[in-house]
């Protein structure tokens, strides 16, 4: 390599002593990090775009630098959703190198996928301390029963107050309000779960009645509304 004049003309002085890396913890072992394909781990990674208007939850399965899974969930503008259709097709198969490098279509995505690459970098993943790290398909198996996003979406005004539509729960059908018009409960139904139990062969009102449920003092109410529309 071509170095400067000055740099030449200066006297050689040694360092004190070999400075080692740190190790991080990864997978039940602590490393010594040198290569990206030294890299594994299990990671999640929350983002927003440049103009705040969408976020994306992130999760990466990677073993030996590869990416062996990914799991993209967004919540905003249309394309977003679009963005993640193709992220989940770009990800799996290439190092975490290679992915923090390629356009990953949507600037949320692309910004999580930079926290994850910290994340993995630093020892700061999920897995750090577990011995051989988590079997792919946990990315899967992390939505849980229903293989379906828990997303929480709620809505209040000042003349009509709040509205819960979506919860942990899944879809909410209906509000239960005290006397007082305060909610004091709801019923909700699991989407994931009723489109698997349609998916079996069980007729659409009775794979709703089974994915159904409540939550709260439902049964206390004194009224109940549609959320969405009353």
């Amino acid at each position: 390599m071509e170095k400067t004049r000055s740099l030449e003309d200066m006297y050689p002085v040694r360092a004190c002593c070999p400075n080692g890396m740190s190790p991080i913890p990864q997978e039940g072992s602590y490393d010594e990090v040198k290569e990206v394909t030294q890299v594994s781990g299990f990671s999640h990674g929350v983002a927003t775009c440049a103009m705040k208007q969408g976020g994306c939850k992130l999760t990466l399965n990677v073993k030996n630098g590869i990416i062996q899974e990914a799991l993209v969930e967004t919540v905003g503008c249309s394309g977003m959703t679009h963005s993640a259709s193709m992220a989940s097709e770009i990800l799996p198969g290439k190092t975490i190198l290679e992915a923090i490098n390629t356009d990953l279509v949507c600037d949320a995505i692309n910004v999580a996928m930079r926290e994850i690459f910290l994340n993995l970098c630093y020892g700061r993943s999920q897995s750090a301390f577990t011995k051989g790290g988590l079997a792919v398909g946990s990315g899967i198996e992390d939505l849980g029963a229903g293989t379906c996003s828990q997303v929480g979406t709620a809505y209040g005004s000042v003349d009509k107050g709040p509205r819960y539509l979506n919860l942990t729960e899944g879809y909410v059908q209906k509000l239960a309000l005290d006397e007082e018009d305060r909610i004091i409960g709801y019923r909700f139904v699991h989407i994931g779960r009723m489109m698997r139990y349609i998916a079996d062969g069980m007729s659409a009102q009775e794979a709703l009645d089974k994915a159904s449920g409540t939550y709260g003092r439902y049964q206390e109410a004194v009224r109940l509304i549609d959320p969405r529309r009353e």
